[in-house]
């Protein structure tokens, strides 16, 4: 396990790139991405400089932001006692039958915001005692938080960034964000891009993840916790336990502990409950049981992860 960080010895990764005149240079390649997007990996090779129409994510050169605020339903680690300082972006790259967020993820709620407005939002959260700026569904907006995250670092910002991903990211995105990004936690959602395609209408979503989550971990390693406990560097994992093992759990883990790390701090999630269009889905159209939930966990200790998220778990007992 990585040894905690000295107090006081912690620095965000964007700092050492602004100091190096690096981080502007970074804002000009991810905002020429724009212009044929590959920010994503689906590749919808849109100028959404100029348009919108064509790009599944419907977000154009402006980011669209649903809500921020002081979040302290996060892990422990993220929040921390003054919360993780969580800002929403609307609309998705994944559309997943099952959202909880949905009039977020899939009806785009909230407002556009300038580059400026959303640094601004980040010095707003760090004034305000966050932990961290928890960016939640960034996989589209790669290019506007990297640009806002240039201003809000001239101003001042100097919390832990935490890329907090549904896991469709693609290689040029992740390239772009090495040195910018402490905590990546992404999503491991399935274990069978066939699954993934039937409930989140999306192709290769097992390959483009694992890809992705080895190249979030070679950059920034394990997750490294400060003296109290507090997230400062490293890599989460969350893994949601859907009914009937259709998350492919057991594959998930298998990977984590043979091609990543057994020190992976891991959330194996047990809140899914049917909500968006799942009732659509008879197979998904319950909560897990707490038998199928406590598979997943003796898969985890099978597999040597013992670095699990300790909070309080709400499954039901099977019917």
């Amino acid at each position: 396990m990585n040894a905690p960080p000295k107090a006081g010895s912690f620095s965000a990764a964007y700092l050492e790139l602004l100091d190096a005149g690096e981080l502007a240079a970074r804002v000009e390649m991810a905002l020429r991405h724009l212009e044929n997007c590959g920010l994503c990996a689906r590749y919808c090779r849109v100028n959404r400089r100029q348009m919108v129409e064509g790009a599944v994510c419907r977000t154009g050169e402006r980011a669209r932001i649903a809500s921020f605020g002081a979040h302290h339903g996060e892990e422990d680690c993220l929040r921390g006692t003054r919360g993780s300082g969580t800002i929403f972006f609307s609309w998705c790259n994944l559309r997943c039958v099952f959202c909880q967020n949905w009039d977020i993820s899939q009806k785009g709620a909230g407002g556009e915001v300038t580059a400026r407005e959303l640094a601004d939002i980040m010095l707003e959260l760090q004034a305000d005692g966050c932990h961290n700026i928890n960016l939640v569904s960034p996989s589209h907006v790669v290019a506007q938080v990297i640009a806002a995250v240039d201003d809000a670092a001239r101003r001042g910002l100097r919390l832990p960034l935490v890329y907090n991903t549904g896991g469709y990211d693609s290689p040029e995105a992740l390239a772009l964000l090495e040195g910018i990004v402490d905590i990546y936690m992404p999503d491991m959602k399935y274990g069978s891009s066939e699954i993934a395609r039937k409930y989140s209408k999306v192709r290769n979503y097992a390959e483009v993840n694992r890809a992705a989550v080895k190249a979030m971990h070679r950059q920034v390693g394990d997750l490294v916790l400060d003296e109290r406990g507090v997230a400062q560097r490293g890599l989460l994992v969350r893994h949601l336990v859907l009914p009937a093992d259709l998350a492919g759990t057991d594959e998930v883990l298998g990977f984590l502990a043979r091609e990543v790390s057994r020190n992976t701090y891991l959330n194996l999630m047990d809140q899914y409950h049917p909500c968006y269009l799942a009732d659509g889905h008879p197979e998904i159209a319950r909560s897990p049981t707490a038998a199928e939930y406590g598979a997943a966990t003796r898969g985890a200790e099978h597999h040597g992860l013992s670095r699990l998220d300790r909070r309080p778990r709400h499954v039901r007992a099977a019917r």
